[in-house]
C-alpha cells in the first residue's frame, strides 16, 4: 500500500519513490516529469485530442487482450472504464506534462498508464498507488510501448481533428465562397497582374478561384488520411513486433476504427512507422499549402476592400470592430489580418515539423510531442480562422458596384481587345497615347486614326472579353 503524508502518497518507479498529491491520479514517472521539464508549463500541455486518443488506444488494446486471453477479463473492464473516461477527457486534469519532454513521448504515455491503472484501481476497490491489481506497465501498457503506442495516438488524433474540425470548416467556407462567386458573376471588374491594370474579369469569376483553391487544398488533405489511418501499434519498440502476439495489430485497428467511427488500418511496415513521421509531414505540407491559399485569399480582399476613398475600395468589408484608438472613424480590414497571422502560424509549425520529420535516428524519431502539437495547433487554428473569416467577412461582404465600374472604364488595358482588329504595336501606341495625354482610350483611339468611334464602340465591350471569342478574330 502506498504511504500517504500531509495530502501527499508516495509512489515508486526504477528510479525510486516520488510524492504525489493525493487528489492526482498520476503515479511516480508522471511526477518525475512534471519536475524535470518545468518549461513554460502550463501553456504547453500536450494537447487534449493526444489524450483522447491515447485513452482510445489502451481501451482498444485492453479489449484486444482480454479477447485473446492475453489479460484477465475483470482487469480488462476496469482498464477499459478508465480509458473510456481518458478517452472522454473527464479526466483531463490528470494531465499536466508539456510536450517538452522525451521525444518518444513515453512521459505523455506513462502518464496515461499510471492515470488509467490508478482509476481502474478506485473502480475495483483498491487505494491509489497500490499498482495492484492493475499494473501501470503489465496490464494498462500491455502489447505495446511508447514508441508504437505513441506514433499510433499521433495518427488518431490527427484524423479525429481533420475529420471532425478541419474538413467541416473548411467545406462550410468553400461553400460560401462558391455563393458569393454566384452572386457576382454579373460584376465586370479590372483584372490585375504584376500589381498592375490587366484584361477585364467578372467578380464572380475571381472568387470562383478562389473557391477552387479551396476544393483543392480539400483534395490534398483527404490525401493526407491515407498515410494517418495507418497505425504503428503492434511494432512495440522498434517495429518487430516483440511481446505482441499474431492478429494483434489487426484486431487493435478495427477495435479502433469500431470505437472512433473512423477508418483504421495496421502500418504495412512497423518499423516505418515508428521510425518515421513522414505521413504527418505529408499531412502538414497540405496544411501548409492551404495555409499558402487562405493567406492570398485574405490578402486580395484585403486590398481590394482597401480604402474607403483612397485605395481600390471595390469591395465594401462587414465594419465588426472600431479600428483605431485614434483616428476616429477608421475600420480595419481585421478578419483578413487575423486570417493572415494564423497563415504565417501554419507555415512557421510546417518549418518545425519539417525539421521534426527529418530529425528520425535509426529506429525512433524522437521529435513526436513537437510534431503532434504543432500539427494539431495548425489544424485548430485553419479550422477557427476559417469559421471565424466566413461568419463574420464573407458572408457580409459586399461589392461597390459604382466604384467598380469607375475603374474599370478607365482602365488602358481595354484596349486589348483592339489587337485582332488593329494589330498589337497600334493597340500599344492607343495605350501609351492615352495614358501621356491623360485621354480615354476611345478618344486616343480616333486622334491616332486607328479606327473610328463606331468601331471602338462595337469591340471595346468587357462584357465580351471575360470568355473566349466565338471564333478566331471575333468576339
Amino acid at each position: 500500500m502506498a504511504e500517504q503524508n500531509d495530502g501527499f502518497r508516495i509512489e515508486t518507479d526504477a528510479l525510486g519513490s516520488m510524492q504525489v498529491p493525493n487528489d492526482r491520479l498520476w503515479g511516480c514517472q508522471t511526477q518525475r516529469s512534471l519536475q524535470n521539464f518545468e518549461i513554460n508549463q502550463p501553456r504547453d500541455r500536450m494537447p487534449p485530442t493526444v489524450i483522447k486518443a491515447f485513452g482510445i488506444l489502451k481501451g482498444a488494446a485492453a479489449v484486444v487482450n482480454v479477447r485473446h486471453e492475453a489479460l484477465d477479463a475483470k482487469l480488462g473492464d476496469a482498464i477499459q472504464q478508465a480509458a473510456a473516461e481518458v478517452a472522454s477527457l473527464k479526466l483531463i486534469d490528470h494531465f499536466p506534462l508539456v510536450i517538452w519532454q522525451t521525444g518518444s513521448g513515453t512521459q505523455t504515455n506513462m502518464n496515461t498508464n499510471e492515470v488509467i491503472a490508478n482509476r481502474a484501481n478506485q473502480l475495483l476497490g483498491s487505494p491509489l498507488g497500490t499498482k495492484s491489481p492493475v499494473h501501470p506497465n503489465d496490464h494498462v501498457n500491455k502489447s505495446g510501448s511508447s514508441n508504437d503506442g505513441t506514433a499510433t495516438a499521433m495518427h488518431i488524433a490527427a484524423v479525429l481533428d481533420i475529420e471532425d474540425l478541419l474538413l467541416p470548416g473548411l467545406r462550410r467556407l468553400t461553400e460560401v465562397m462558391w455563393q458569393r462567386s454566384k452572386d457576382f458573376e454579373d460584376i465586370i471588374k479590372v483584372g490585375r497582374t504584376h500589381l498592375q491594370d490587366a484584361v477585364p474579369l467578372s467578380l464572380g469569376q475571381e472568387f470562383s478561384g478562389f473557391a477552387t483553391q479551396l476544393n483543392y487544398g480539400e483534395k490534398r488533405i483527404l490525401q493526407s488520411l491515407e498515410g494517418l489511418s495507418e497505425l504503428a501499434m503492434g511494432g512495440t519498440a522498434t517495429g518487430s513486433g516483440l511481446n505482441t502476439y499474431a492478429g494483434f495489430a489487426e484486431d487493435f485497428c478495427a477495435e479502433v476504427s469500431k470505437m472512433t467511427g473512423k477508418r483504421f488500418t495496421t502500418a504495412a511496415n512497423k518499423m516505418e512507422a515508428i521510425s518515421a513521421n513522414d505521413a504527418l509531414v505529408f499531412a502538414s505540407g497540405a496544411l501548409n499549402t492551404l495555409a499558402c491559399s487562405l493567406f492570398k485569399i485574405a490578402q486580395d480582399i484585403r486590398f481590394e476592400g482597401s480604402g474607403p476613398r483612397s485605395g481600390l475600395g471595390e469591395l465594401i468589408l462587414p465594419e465588426n470592430e472600431p479600428g483605431s484608438s485614434f483616428m476616429p472613424g477608421k475600420v480595419n480590414p481585421t478578419q483578413c489580418e487575423s486570417m493572415t497571422m494564423i497563415c504565417a502560424k501554419v507555415i512557421g509549425n510546417h518549418t518545425a515539423i519539417t525539421l521534426g520529420g527529418l530529425s528520425g535516428q535509426f529506429q525512433l524519431n524522437a521529435f513526436k510531442p513537437l510534431i503532434i502539437s504543432d500539427f494539431l495547433h495548425s489544424v485548430r487554428l485553419l479550422s477557427d480562422g476559417m469559421d471565424s473569416f466566413r461568419k463574420n467577412l464573407l458572408i457580409g461582404l459586399q461589392a461597390d458596384r459604382e466604384r467598380i465600374k469607375q475603374l474599370l472604364d478607365q482602365s488602358l488595358m481595354l484596349v486589348t481587345c483592339l489587337q485582332p482588329h488593329i494589330g498589337y504595336d497600334m493597340a500599344s501606341k492607343v495605350a501609351h497615347h492615352a495614358h501621356k495625354e491623360k485621354l480615354s482610350l476611345k478618344e486616343a483611339a480616333v486622334e491616332l486614326k486607328a479606327l473610328s468611334a463606331d468601331d471602338f464602340d462595337r469591340y471595346v465591350r468587357p462584357e465580351l472579353m471575360i470568355h473566349p471569342a466565338a471564333k478566331p478574330g471575333g468576339q
